[in-house]
């Protein structure tokens, strides 16, 4: 099955195309220019690349959420309007599961994407790997740094990644001591979300585009402010 995938979430915007879990092709840019900018462009050269059109894709996996509230619905508002004139399915997947899924190993057991959600807060969640699925230990949520790293087990190797990471550092050190190790991998997750789109497809489990909805876990500023 061919996926067009992507994630808005974040400066680090990326688009790929995966076929079952084998990378056909990805373009990934962190970039000053908005989503809207550059998410289309990005989309057509993929395509125009391997000689495809937008009717070939068999499927859409979207990132969606959590994140900037802008890049997100970015994403599914172009994902909506590609599913809704190819009449193909859409598989929504959350950007923490993808940045998890970018730690897969063998070696890694417990893994906690942080992304700096602004603030004093980040959106989170830990996981850990068993038979090779990844299992939410503890659920997402946005909350604070000291909140959650309090909850994590103090006796284990919890391997970072995200941009939450680097922002706090010094409050992990300080719950996790040296039993926190920091990822050096990149932050794009077009493939990781296509990967997971993959498997939501294989169980059924892929949403009609009218079905979308974004994963902000916390009011936006407007639903604050009002």
């Amino acid at each position: 099955m061919l996926i067009l995938s992507m994630d808005t979430t974040s400066f680090a915007g990326s688009v790929a195309l995966v076929q079952g879990k084998k990378l056909i092709a990805e373009v990934n840019s962190d970039s000053f220019l908005t989503h809207s900018e550059r998410l289309l462009p990005s989309i057509d050269l993929m395509l125009k690349t391997k000689g495809l059109q937008i009717r070939d894709i068999q499927g859409y996996a979207l990132a969606v959420g959590p994140g900037s509230f802008t890049g997100i619905r970015i994403g599914i508002s172009t994902v909506k309007s590609m599913a809704f004139v190819t009449q193909k399915k859409v598989a929504p997947v959350s950007n923490l599961k993808a940045l998890a899924l970018k730690l897969k190993n063998p070696y890694i057991q417990l893994i906690c994407p942080l992304i700096d959600a602004k603030k004093g807060e980040i959106y989170t969640a830990l996981y850990e790997f068993e038979d090779s699925d990844l299992k939410e230990i503890i659920p997402q949520g946005c909350t604070t740094p000291d909140l959650f790293l309090s909850q994590l087990p103090p006796n284990r190797l919890i391997h970072f990644i995200g941009s939450g990471c680097q922002t706090y550092k010094k409050t992990i050190f300080k719950y996790l001591k040296d039993k926190a190790r920091f990822s050096q991998r990149s932050l794009f997750t077009a493939y990781e979300v296509g990967c997971l789109g993959h498997e939501i497809f294989m169980k059924k489990k892929e949403v009609d585009f009218r079905e979308i909805k974004p994963l902000y876990l916390r009011k936006s500023q407007a639903e604050e402010n009002h």
